[in-house]
């Protein structure tokens, strides 16, 4: 269980939020998949259950720096797609996930994101071997079902759908910016849905995880502008290259 007062949080504890708030804003100004490197750093410091009521509100605190700044990039045609069935997989999550170990949940999450990287690695490879001039068609509407049921069921269950939401939005091609602002869009919807069902539900956002999380908003703020400064000056392909690379050693992680 969290403590009771905020007070009783020893010094590491506090370093770990302070650092897990800044790499929270990375993630959210667009450095995608770092962010899931600390849900098993921060399980283990507050335990599964109590991680997530104290993560939730600091990833909302992140999503409001992202949508502040890329608000008018989203592609909201693929949040209409989506949406829905991630609603779904948040029912599902919210069911099972009382009764979820920590270790089936790492390796259900692990696959998922394999399965999709194995999915975009079979379109990009049906693009190179197309007929010039013949357009490629997408996947199809299964694949966005499969991507929001699965972010739906994963980030209610441990606030770790970040490397399928990179996987789906990489799939559709977009462009940096829209790629980060649908994102943004996309989790800060989601989480706010999660907010009641963690505490009215699952009891595990409490009034002194809040005061924790808003502790760490000047760490967020920081994270957040490191990361703008950093996606600016990225190409599309490296950009494109470092989050695959980060969401396939997050995927691996899982694994250990």
């Amino acid at each position: 269980m969290f403590p009771a007062f905020w007070s009783e949080l020893h010094p590491w504890q506090w370093a770990l939020v302070g650092t897990t708030g800044l790499v929270v804003g990375l993630a959210k100004t667009g450095l995608s998949g770092v962010s899931l490197l600390f849900v098993p750093l921060m399980a283990a410091a507050f335990g599964a259950k109590a991680s997530t009521g104290l993560l939730l509100p600091m990833l909302c605190f992140g999503d409001l720096f992202g949508v502040a700044y890329y608000r008018r990039h989203a592609d909201f045609k693929q949040l209409i797609r989506l949406m829905p069935w991630a609603l779904a997989g948040l029912a599902a999550g919210a069911g099972v996930g009382i009764g979820l170990e920590d270790g089936e949940f790492k390796r259900l999450l692990a696959v998922l994101v394999l399965v999709c990287l194995a999915l975009m690695v079979w379109q990009d490879r049906k693009k190179n071997l197309a007929v010039p001039g013949d357009p490629v068609a997408p996947l199809g509407w299964w694949f966005p079902a499969l991507a929001g049921l699965a972010a739906g069921f994963t980030t209610m269950v441990g606030n770790a759908a970040g490397p399928v939401m990179t996987l789906f939005l990489l799939s559709m091609r977009l462009p940096k910016n829209a790629f980060i602002g649908t994102a943004a869009w996309f989790f800060l919807i989601i989480n706010l849905v999660k907010v009641p069902l963690q505490i009215f539900f699952w009891h595990n956002m409490t009034g002194e995880s809040v005061l924790v999380a808003l502790s760490s908003i000047p760490f967020i703020a920081t994270g957040a502008w490191l990361g703008l400064k950093l996606v600016g000056k990225m190409p599309e392909r490296f950009f494109k290259g470092f989050v695959l690379v980060m969401t396939g050693v997050s995927a691996l992680f899982l694994l250990l």
